[in-house]
Parts: structure tokens; C-alpha cells; sequence
């Protein structure tokens, strides 16, 4: 299995979305929790750790963004070298750059391709950036 004992968290707060992650990674053999709004994600992390990699949605209904949960993971030490995957519908014409500069580990955009979702996990997870803008 691609992902096996792989520890992925993901915050993401479209139920469906959370569904069909949570499918093809534990398919694959991963370990997953969620933070549905990212109001506890810091506390969630902790929980769940050690964390392989983070799966984080730039947009948020509460004018909270992927951007700044990224920059509250980024401030504890413990979580500072975790790879943060942007997994987005926002236009990546605009968040691409925007989160190479941030130091994201790479970006899928959704919708996602399941036949490719895990196999772009790996490839972050051996530190090889993914900026994938699917099919527009």
C-alpha cells in the first residue's frame, strides 16, 4: 500500500470532500483525522501526532484561510518541518504562487484525481513538490 502507517491530517470543512479523502487514503493504508473549520487544529495535531504530512483547504466559510492556519501549524516547533499540501478548489492561478512563497509543500486543486490523489501524497512525502492543477 502506498500510504501504509502513513499519519495524514486534514483540515477540511466540506463533509463530502472529507469522505472521499478520508476513502483514498485509508485505502491506501493511511491513518486520518480531520479538523472540520481549523478552529482546533493546533490541539487535534497534538493529539494525532506524529504527523507525516498535512492536507490543508485554503478556504474556509468563517473568513479564516488555509494561510493562516498554516502560519499557526508553522509556529510550533514540533509541527514547523511537517510538509503542508494545499488540496483547494480556489483559482490556482492565484494560490499557487501564493503558496510556493509560503512555503507550502506543494497544491492539488480540486476537484481531486483519485487515480492520482495517493500517488501525489508519496511524492511530497519524499519531498518532491506537487502543483497540480487538474483538469479547468
Amino acid at each position: 500500500m502506498l500510504l501504509n502507517d502513513k499519519h495524514i491530517f486534514v483540515v477540511e470543512d466540506q463533509i463530502d470532500n472529507r469522505a472521499i479523502v478520508r476513502i483514498l487514503l485509508e485505502q491506501n493504508g493511511a491513518k486520518v483525522a480531520f479538523d472540520r473549520w481549523g478552529n482546533d487544529t493546533l490541539r487535534l495535531l497534538h493529539l494525532f501526532a506524529p504527523v507525516d504530512i498535512i492536507l490543508l483547504d485554503l478556504m474556509f466559510p468563517n473568513k479564516f484561510t488555509g494561510y493562516d492556519i498554516f502560519d499557526q501549524i508553522r509556529a510550533v516547533p514540533k509541527f514547523a518541518n511537517i510538509p503542508i499540501l494545499a488540496v483547494s478548489a480556489a483559482d490556482p492561478s492565484e494560490a499557487i504562487p501564493k503558496t510556493k512563497r509560503k512555503g507550502f509543500a506543494g497544491f492539488i486543486a480540486k476537484p481531486i484525481d483519485y487515480e492520482l490523489f495517493a500517488h501525489q501524497i508519496v511524492q511530497v512525502l519524499n519531498q518532491e513538490p506537487v502543483w497540480h492543477i487538474g483538469e479547468r
